[in-house]
């Protein structure tokens, strides 16, 4: 991780919102709506959540507010950068019928918005790096996600208050952040150390006009990252992909599904998960109809249905197969586990289901 190089007031944080709205067609940060952390459309600093903090643990998140002027003392919201690249749905294809009954199918173009982003964290953009993998570096890239990705302009914040429910630490993915924003701040109590990580964000970072942070704020900035890195759970200390394939009949997976409601929350929340299914929708009169992707979730019965039967009839069967994949199968396939620490499965589950304490359960009998 390059040190930061330059120091932004807070007074001067308008400034930064202010380019990044001229320079893009939107601009995004958080802001506290509903109770929660959502990244909304920004255009001023006073809609950033200054004072606001939140406290998570299995099973729950709440807000609470002081008198603080720092922006960023929060983990994160229950969504992360997913929905604005992989969307929750959208239309891949037309199809039109004329009088004769003739079909004629038209695409529908991916649109490239280009988006700006302040607030994101290392798990995050983690996450975004396991999402480029599979919708662009596969052998057929995704054009959608693709178009949305060309536009995006990150300027990612270092995580210096985790929850209870983080881990990024033991995920090797935070809390500073690593590749994959454009600008990276460092929040202290008077202003942020700021530095430029791409081209667009060294060439954003320069219009600012900023002075070099001094030793002392850089030094103040690492010493809050170590910190947040001090304050997290953490994985269970093993081959986790090798204990969960090998475990696959031990009764701590029947003990999960005792409490499991089979909701999908944490793949929604999760900001690695991609599953989707394809839907179709028709007008009433059946003049056209639209083919429609959405998110799924393998704990969704029908995300396993195959040529009138159910792979993974039993909500058992469909955990240990979201669990399996998440921390093998993927090793497999991209070279690490799809788990980024941000806890949102532990935070979103309604009973609390803690991954971390269930993969310990598991692994517990290997030692």
């Amino acid at each position: 991780m390059d040190e930061p190089n330059q120091f932004l007031p807070r007074a001067g944080l308008q400034t930064l919102i202010d380019r990044l709205n001229h320079a893009f067609d939107r601009c995004l940060g958080p802001v506290v709506l509903d109770g929660i952390v959502q990244m909304r459309p920004l255009s001023r600093v006073e809609q950033l959540p200054a004072g606001h903090h939140d406290h998570q643990a299995p099973g729950s998140y709440r807000m609470t507010r002081d008198d603080g002027t720092r922006q960023f003392d929060w983990a994160n919201g229950p969504q992360a950068l997913k929905p604005l690249l992989f969307t929750p749905e959208e239309p891949l294809w037309r199809v039109d019928r004329d009088d004769t009954g003739r079909l004629a199918f038209t695409p529908h173009n991916p649109m490239r918005q280009r988006t700006a982003v302040i607030g994101a964290r290392a798990c995050d953009l983690a996450a975004l790096r396991l999402q480029d993998q599979h919708f662009l570096h596969g052998e057929h890239p995704d054009p959608y996600y693709g178009a949305r990705r060309d536009g995006l302009f990150l300027v990612a914040v270092d995580c210096s208050h985790p929850t209870d429910t983080c881990f990024c630490a033991s995920s090797g993915d935070g809390p500073g952040c690593g590749d994959g924003a454009d600008i990276v701040l460092t929040e202290l109590d008077d202003g942020f150390l700021l530095r430029g990580t791409s081209d667009p964000g060294r060439a954003m970072a320069a219009s600012l006009g900023l002075a070099a942070a001094t030793t002392a704020q850089r030094q103040a900035g690492r010493e809050r990252i170590v910190a947040a890195a001090a304050q997290q759970r953490a994985l269970p200390d093993a081959d986790l992909s090798a204990v969960l394939f090998a475990r696959q009949d031990h009764p701590q997976w029947a003990r999960i599904a005792d409490r499991c409601l089979a909701c999908g929350n944490c793949t929604a929340v999760c900001p690695t998960c991609f599953c989707h299914r394809s839907q179709e929708d028709p007008v009433l009169g059946g003049s056209h109809s639209e083919h429609l992707r959405l998110w799924d979730s393998c704990f969704s019965p029908g995300h396993a249905y195959l040529h009138g039967a159910h792979l993974r009839e039993s909500i058992r069967d469909r955990y240990r197969q979201w669990l399996t994949h998440k921390f093998g199968g993927w090793v497999t396939q991209y070279g690490r586990s799809g788990c980024t620490g941000c806890g949102r499965c532990i935070s979103w589950c309604p009973v609390g289901i803690d991954v971390t304490a269930e993969l310990a359960a598991l692994t517990e009998a290997t030692k």
